[in-house]
């Protein structure tokens, strides 16, 4: 399955589950707040096109209704947004913060949840971001996926990415400017630190627990492949 995820069709998943997002968040005739964005609940047909599936925490809003608050916070660790997990505050801006996990763990062939290195203890996203920031962003590429003509789009769409993950939600696009984003070349807006940054540097007499053995997305759990 590895083998078939070469950028191009990287990049049409990752483009395609922001216009799903889209479409529910400004299109449908019902605003819908998915809740558990994650990539079990990204279906891939025989296309190897995306499909946003299990509704079952979703909510819907009608008007200008973006968002709400609760006291029972549902989902998925590692792809839940500071504000939902912490407050139980969810909106679009919420399915922003999955969707850019999702983008990053695509790129990477990782999760976030559970993701180990022998030289730091950060998470996927604190990864990332060092890599980014020391502008080695291309080492955070799957090396299963054949990128050397895409060079360009696959370092945008990490950039995009981390916009999507900033801790504050005003400071995070919506889906419409994130599909623009994805296709066009404009100039991007300077991304912030990603909220979750978690981790702390390993001493020299500390051993990791495993190295580089977090599991791959593109092995692939973005898990069924078949339709529904």
């Amino acid at each position: 399955m590895k083998k078939m995820l070469d950028w191009p069709r990287c990049f049409n998943i990752i483009n395609g589950i922001a216009q799903g997002l889209m479409y529910l968040h400004q299109d449908s005739r019902l605003r819908v707040i998915h809740r558990d964005l994650k990539t079990s609940n990204i279906l891939l047909d025989s296309d190897m096109n995306p499909k946003i599936s299990d509704f079952g925490l979703a909510r819907t809003f009608g008007g200008n209704e973006t968002g709400a608050n609760t006291s029972r916070v549902v989902g998925t660790y590692g792809y839940m947004s500071p504000e939902y997990a912490v407050d139980g505050m969810f909106s679009v801006k919420s399915n922003v913060f999955s969707f850019g996990v999702l983008v990053l763990e695509i790129i990477s062939g990782m999760r976030n949840r559970g993701f180990t290195q022998k030289n730091h203890r950060y998470n996927l996203l604190g990864h990332a971001w060092m890599l980014y920031k020391e502008e080695r962003s291309l080492e955070f590429v799957d090396k299963c996926v054949e990128y050397s003509s895409y060079v360009y789009q696959v370092v945008r769409s990490i950039h995009v990415g981390f916009l999507c993950v900033q801790e504050q939600t005003e400071e995070r696009p919506n889906m419409s400017s994130v599909v623009l984003m994805l296709n066009n070349d404009g100039v991007l807006p300077e991304s912030k630190q990603p909220s979750f940054f978690t981790g702390r540097d390993i001493k020299p007499n500390e051993t990791s627990h495993s190295s580089n053995t977090a599991s791959s997305v593109n092995a692939i759990t973005i898990s069924l492949l078949e339709a529904r």
